[in-house]
């Protein structure tokens, strides 16, 4: 009998890792000044997203602003409340999961993870702002059945000044929402970051240089990778946590793997092949690891007909080569 149990549990074992996790094939889909519509939808569809992040926004007026403003009629549709709610039930009727990822915007696109309270009144004021804004949308995501939710993007200072408050969100958080949660942090943040284990992922914004070369080809590209993946995958282990890429992409231009992160609008000649190969290396870099979950496309925009193309040099995949390289490494997952 002893050795039938024995058997028995292997089997068990054999059974359970041979089951190979759902990677998150995601998309950034970017909020507009319109509802969506099936004709906005259907593009997500067929490049092969299983997941897509649904971006609400709150707005400061500087990074010494402690107030959070959000969800009012003078912002675009979907960076509300209601235009969440909408985009995310759409999605959902397509079979793709969400991740609700509200983010904070500072005026003149001023860097968040700088963010800085000049006293410990303002650095109060700030955490009660936030704390509503993000509990609003904890509570939206528990209503609309969302699979993952982020509670911050790329907010190192605030993270490192203020511990205690996170540790105090991630509960209060909880006590709403029971599905997923994760924190996005910088590329060059998340080791730093104090709290992986009061959550579900280790969210990251992958934005890691890779070469600095005007035209990086495939194989430069993954022997650029190598430098973060061990430490990536170490550090997943030691967390206990699987690996999320929040935001993973490149825009369509030279030197596109240099600084990836570069949101500035220069006019650096357009490269529709080096962005095509930057993300068909880290599908291969990745995709096939256990430790690692998936990502979200940085960034896709819900017109999809006027967006894109031969002559943008910017971050969206859409109608260009690169397009072509998501849809065949998601369908296949």
């Amino acid at each position: 009998m002893k050795n039938l149990w024995l058997f028995l549990l292997c089997l068990l074992q054999l059974s359970c890792s041979s089951q190979v996790q759902e990677k998150i094939n995601g998309v950034s889909f970017v909020g507009s000044r319109d509802k969506v519509s099936q004709e906005n939808i259907d593009p997500v569809v067929s490049v092969g997203a299983n997941y897509a992040a649904v971006m609400p926004f709150g707005f400061l007026r500087s990074l010494e602003s402690p107030n959070v403003i959000f969800n009012t009629d003078r912002q675009w549709y979907g960076e509300t409340r209601a235009g969440a709610k909408q985009y995310i039930e759409l999605l959902r009727k397509n079979g793709i999961k969400i991740m609700l990822k509200p983010q904070i915007w500072i005026w003149r696109g001023e860097f968040t993870g700088d963010m800085m309270m000049q006293s410990e009144e303002d650095w109060r004021t700030l955490e009660d702002s936030y704390e509503q804004f993000i509990i609003t949308y904890a509570e939206l995501a528990e209503e609309t059945k969302t699979d993952i939710f982020c509670i911050g993007t790329e907010l190192e200072e605030f993270v490192k000044y203020r511990p205690d408050f996170w540790e105090s969100l991630i509960a209060k958080v909880r006590q709403v929402y029971k599905g997923k949660l994760t924190y996005a942090a910088n590329w060059d943040e998340y080791s730093r970051t104090p709290f992986w284990k009061e959550l579900d992922y280790i969210g990251i914004d992958a934005y890691f240089p890779l070469s600095d070369t005007e035209h990086p080809m495939p194989e430069e590209l993954k022997a650029g990778w190598q430098k973060w993946k061990e430490p990536l995958a170490s550090f997943s282990a030691e967390k206990g946590r699987p690996i999320l890429f929040t935001e993973f992409g490149y825009r369509s231009m030279d030197y596109t793997a240099h600084k990836p992160w570069l949101v500035d609008r220069n006019e650096m000649k357009v490269n529709l092949e080096a962005q095509a190969n930057a993300l068909r290396a880290i599908f291969q870099e990745f995709w096939t690891e256990d430790w690692f979950a998936g990502g979200f496309v940085w960034k896709w925009f819900i017109h999809h007909n006027k967006v894109g193309g031969a002559n943008d040099n910017r971050f969206t995949p859409q109608n260009k080569p690169a397009e072509e390289v998501i849809r065949s490494f998601y369908k296949k997952q």
